[in-house]
């Protein structure tokens, strides 16, 4: 009988690291990682259905061998994506720019505060701005170093001539719908929170955007809160009376 994978974690393909550890994705086929039992200490990726199932040898290239760089490059990507957040954020503050960082960076310090090991990271850095501050919040953003660009409706700034819109800074406009179906208009920056030393957006606020939004990683974002304990059936009369029902779907299958 072939051995049992070992698994190191979930992540999806493009999306860097996951939660919790580290699982890549070959072609959309779910990788796991096998002792090579080499004097090096690498391991094997192999293609299986489950980190439970044994391994399925998939025709082809389906054995990857990985040495631990992968995951200095991976502690890279991550790194970046803090260096980011940290040089906008402090370009906006130096220029007096009010703002609050949202999205999947703020639902990673709401989480930290709880438990660092239920982390989830992300590649974008979403900022909420009122929109009167766009032309000097783009002054700032390119006095270091980023590009503004108007993709899908967004304002965007990526990072220098050759940067990546997966990668960018995105401008969200306080008191304004992201989109224009969306339910529930993006919160104004009267409630904002200090996680070191940059402001986030108020967590009722947060949810409620992330509820607005409700793609596949808005919900994921919403479990990791509801697993960690911001969220709870309490949170659901606090939120506007469209996104209930949402919240409330959650809560009622919680591992989904």
């Amino acid at each position: 009988m072939t051995s049992r994978p070992r698994a190191y974690g979930v992540a999806s393909a493009g999306h860097g690291l996951g939660h919790p550890g580290v699982h890549l994705t070959v072609n959309y086929t779910p990788v796991y990682f096998l002792p090579s039992g080499d004097r090096a200490g690498g391991y094997t990726c192999s293609m299986a259905t489950d980190p439970l199932d044994d391994v399925v040898r998939m025709p082809g290239p389906s054995v990857v061998r990985f040495g631990f760089d992968v995951l200095d490059r991976v502690e890279q990507a991550v790194a970046m994506v803090k260096e980011r957040l940290k040089r906008a954020v402090t370009a906006l503050e130096t220029a007096g720019i009010p703002h609050a960082v949202a999205g999947g960076n703020a639902v990673a310090a709401w989480v930290s505060r709880i438990d660092p090991a239920a982390v989830r990271t992300t590649v974008g850095v979403d900022i909420l701005i009122d929109r009167a501050d766009l032309e000097r919040a783009t002054a700032a953003l390119e006095a270091v170093g980023f590009v503004h660009s108007f993709t899908f409706g967004i304002h965007i700034f990526v990072d220098g001539p050759q940067g990546k819109a997966r990668e960018a800074v995105h401008i969200l406009f306080a008191g304004e719908p992201v989109k224009p179906a969306d339910p529930v208009a993006a919160p104004d920056l009267s409630a904002t929170d200090l996680h070191e030393g940059y402001r986030i957006v108020d967590l009722d606020q947060l949810i409620t955007m992330k509820l607005t939004a409700f793609r596949l990683k808005d919900r994921v974002h919403l479990l990791d809160m509801i697993d960690v304990g911001l969220i709870d059936g309490q949170t659901v009369a606090r939120l506007p009376a469209p996104l209930q029902p949402r919240l409330e779907e959650l809560l009622a299958n919680p591992d989904g």
